[in-house]
């Protein structure tokens, strides 16, 4: 959809967005340090709206103003845009508060205080004065000194850079710590694109229950009825796959209780580590990935175990495209990005990630050679639906806070997806495509987390979707997983500090 906006509707777009960035700087007390960063948020926006604000400043004179002087303008201009949106497309409307509300976050997430939190609320009620009503409503910004404080100590020589949202009770919380990039000084960006790694797992899962939904998949059906091409095992199906029940070797390799390995494609952790490297903008077809886990035995019979198989996913999206006739993309965008306004997340079909992001790195020993190379740009076409999607912690904040709520599956069906079988590991079972927590006060918390050779991504929930925490990681990757200590402990402090009022495990 494109919307051909006459040239006064854009000076009021354009001094609504940027003049809440230039009041919200200015309520720091800091505006030089923090406009640049969240300008970023607005020059990224997507849709029909981006073109508007990429233009920036061009016709908007906010310098040298006080707060109040800068709020007796921007604010009636927000309420103003709003207004002008809600008449063309509440879907426009939607995109343009969350670019706001994101580039507000931003700007006061460098130098948080009283007055910057209420300027912020001042800037969420303007917008809110020019709804109908019929928009998602953004939790007001708060100040969260003791979580700026616990993502600060995270950061130690395995993680790079870190950034971490939390939607709560009191609000939205948003903070970075450490470096966008190796010997940089600037912190990450605290809405940046990032890799989400195995959380497109959990977004697989949800499109076939909801295709599940419409009556076009069967949860208890054989694969093999969707899908008889690969001559699979018929006593698999499609519930098997997303609970990871199936028994089907892992397409990127398997390690055996007693300790052997079978190699499956390169891939950047473990002995093919500079093979993934040399060959990381590679592309591969889902189905090759399949017919690799096809040519490997089972890891047992189908039903009777638990374990961890990409190749699960790969045949879940191949399932997704082979019922609907359309891509993963285009049911993505019907299903799950599109009615909740997320537009900073997609499917990549090729080695790019737009700005802005952290970077991420890889260390590989070449000629006897320790080398430290820049992976931000690869091809993860090698995991598919495995975990090759991008995203942003506000982006994902809203996913799984829809899907916890009921806003993406009825009830019957999101009872199925949280309904765990064990794993075999301590306090973590899986349901159909989402991890099922147990906290040390015996609370259950909905999670699937992702790392994707120098990202990482984080999300968690209440089951109702009323708390979330959303993050992510920079780092130097390995192939022997070096920084896997970090992640994890990273993963747990942050669980324990949101969820059991930092309680010890």
């Amino acid at each position: 959809m494109s919307i051909d906006f006459p040239d006064q509707d854009k000076k009021t777009l354009r001094t609504a967005a940027y003049g809440a960035v230039s009041l919200i700087a200015a309520a720091t007390g800091s505006p030089q340090q923090v406009t640049p960063s969240a300008v970023v948020a607005l020059t990224s926006a997507t849709g029909p709206i981006g073109y508007v604000l990429t233009a920036k400043t061009k016709d908007i004179d906010l310098t040298g103003k006080t707060v109040a002087e800068l709020a007796d303008r921007v604010l009636p201009a927000l309420t103003a845009a709003v207004e002008l949106l809600g008449e063309r497309s509440p879907t426009v409307v939607d995109d343009f508060r969350r670019t706001v509300l994101l580039a507000v976050e931003t700007a006061q997430g460098v130098k948080p205080g009283v007055t910057a939190a209420e300027t912020a609320r001042k800037i969420t009620a303007a917008l809110d004065a020019g709804s109908t009503g019929d928009i998602e409503a953004v939790p007001a910004v708060v100040d969260r000194p003791e979580l700026q404080k616990t993502i600060e100590e995270i950061i130690d020589p395995g993680i790079i850079g870190l950034s971490v949202r939390v939607n709560d009770e009191r609000g939205a919380w948003v903070g970075s710590a450490g470096a966008a990039e190796l010997g940089g000084s600037a912190k990450p960006p605290v809405d940046g694109h990032i890799r989400i790694g195995s959380n497109t797992k959990t977004f697989t899962a949800t499109m076939v229950l909801q295709l599940v939904a419409e009556g076009r998949i069967g949860l208890d059906v054989p694969v093999v009825d969707y899908l008889p091409e690969f001559g699979i095992d018929g006593r698999i199906t499609v519930r098997m796959l997303l609970q990871q029940t199936s028994g089907l070797f892992n397409f990127t390799g398997e390690i055996y209780e007693d300790g052997s390995i079978v190699l499956g494609v390169p891939m950047p952790y473990g002995p093919k580590g500079n093979e993934w490297l040399g060959n990381r903008f590679a592309a591969y077809r889902p189905q090759e990935l399949v017919e690799i886990a096809l040519s490997k035995p089972a890891r047992f019979e189908p039903g009777t175990g638990w374990s961890y198989s990409n190749t699960n996913y790969v045949l879940a999206r191949l399932l997704i495209e082979k019922v609907t006739g359309r891509t993963v993309n285009e049911e993505m965008q019907r299903l799950i990005l599109g009615p909740l306004g997320m537009s900073h997340t997609v499917v990549p079909n090729d080695a790019e990630i737009a700005e802005p992001h952290a970077r991420a790195y890889y260390r590989h020993v070449e000629d006897g050679e320790q080398k430290t190379v820049d992976v931000t740009r690869q091809n993860p076409s090698w995991v598919s639906a495995g975990g090759d999607m991008i995203s942003t912690t506000q982006d994902l904040h809203i996913f799984i806070s829809a899907l916890a709520g009921g806003r993406l599956l009825p009830a019957e069906l999101r009872a199925e997806m949280f309904t765990p079988v064990a794993t075999g590991i301590p306090n973590m079972d899986y349901g159909l495509g989402v991890f099922v927590l147990t906290t040390s006060d015996g609370d259950t918390v909905i999670s699937h987390n992702g790392a994707s050779v120098g990202h990482a991504a984080l999300m968690y929930s209440t089951p109702d979707g009323s708390k979330t925490l959303t993050g992510a990681l920079n780092c130097v990757d390995d192939a022997n997983l070096t920084v896997a200590a970090a992640f994890q402990g990273a993963q747990l402090r942050l669980l324990n500090e949101v969820f059991c009022g930092g309680q010890e495990a």
